[in-house]
């Protein structure tokens, strides 16, 4: 492994010059095993303090409730699966279930949080992380035995699932719940213009005074931005890479994406991007949408777009080469050193 695990951190471009602007206030912390930023615009300094403060203690909440190896209400339906045993689940959990189910039925299982067992042999799962390559028979034994979010039920408050190889992993899920409970959060607080960011996955809110709020998209090889776009009033982004969390084992770099069909992590692609348009699942799909796009890899990834429902997205394969559909063509403005986009329907 070459160093410590990197973060996809989009770079925020505010650009409010002007004198006498309004004010700006931002706070980060650490939450998700990233970091995670809350710029409001336009608010007394109090007022945002406070706002920023309950959205950050929001997603410590998250963050614990949903942790996928320390003790957690995962963790403990999780061993209630592996027992073959029925769990208690908080309505909270038992709803991001239903809904990851949804699209993991959407995705043709590419989406899978019930492969936690897999994540957990890559050596994924732990405060210090080793690199490891597992073994294939140990890959094998939960390939064949196929868990998937389909395997999991939930009546009067209970779940259970009919696999004990299911162990829920919600790492591509929460960071997009998060942006929709902020976003909720500070709506109903009267804070109207806002960009949350959660270790990449960007979610905005109103305006950054007279224009959108301006974003980059990280350069998957390099310091810097590939690309730069405005993200209007509830659109969001999300991007998975294989720079984010990885190791690099005998010359091959192996990435936290892992691939349900194979158990491995996935090949062939070095970064994935989709815009969401406004709407009440906004963070959600952008966390969730460009997992199956990445493991779908370039000779798949435009078709995982349409079943996903995704009109905007970008695809760098591993060579650097670079995909977009046409629909984020057109909102994009891609550094000066960017190799030429290839742009698909």
């Amino acid at each position: 492994m070459k160093g410590a695990l990197r973060l996809l951190i989009l770079t925020l471009v505010l650009q409010l010059a002007g004198c006498g602007r309004p004010p700006v206030h931002q706070e980060q912390a650490y939450v998700f095993g990233t970091l995670v930023e809350v710029t409001i615009y336009g608010e007394p300094e109090a007022r945002a303090r406070e706002a920023a403060g309950r959205v950050l203690r929001e997603f410590d909440r998250l963050h614990a409730k949903f942790h996928a190896w320390k003790p957690s209400e995962v963790t403990t339906v999780n061993a209630a699966f592996a027992r073959g045993e029925a769990v208690p689940v908080s309505p909270e959990l038992a709803t991001a279930i239903e809904d990851a189910r949804h699209w993991w039925a959407l995705s043709g299982g590419l989406f899978n949080p019930a492969i936690g067992r897999l994540v957990a042999l890559w050596g994924f799962h732990g405060d210090e992380f080793r690199p490891q390559r597992p073994s294939n028979a140990a890959i094998a034994e939960v390939v064949v035995a196929r868990p998937g979010m389909g395997d999991i039920t939930i009546a009067k408050g209970q779940a259970m699932s009919r696999n004990r190889f299911v162990a829920l992993d919600f790492g591509g899920y929460a960071k997009g719940l998060a942006l929709d409970v902020a976003a909720r959060k500070l709506s109903t607080m009267g804070v109207r213009n806002a960009l949350i960011n959660i270790g990449g996955n960007v979610l905005a809110l109103g305006r950054a005074g007279d224009r959108p709020w301006h974003v980059g998209i990280q350069h998957p090889r390099k310091p810097g931005v590939l690309a730069e776009l405005d993200l209007y009033d509830g659109e969001a982004i999300g991007t998975s890479g294989d720079y984010q969390r990885y190791f690099e084992l005998d010359g091959r770099r192996y990435c936290h994406l892992i691939d349900p069909t194979t158990g491995w992590p996935a090949q062939g692609v070095q970064a994935v991007t989709v815009l969401i348009p406004g709407g009440p699942k906004a963070g959600v799909r952008s966390d969730v949408a460009s997992k199956p796009l990445f493991i779908a890899g370039p000779a798949g990834w435009q078709q995982a777009a349409q079943r996903m429902g995704i009109s905007h997205a970008l695809l760098v394969d591993g060579e650097g080469k670079i995909f977009v559909t046409q629909r984020l063509a057109r909102r994009l403005k891609f550094s000066a050193d960017a190799p030429k986009p290839v742009i698909v329907p």
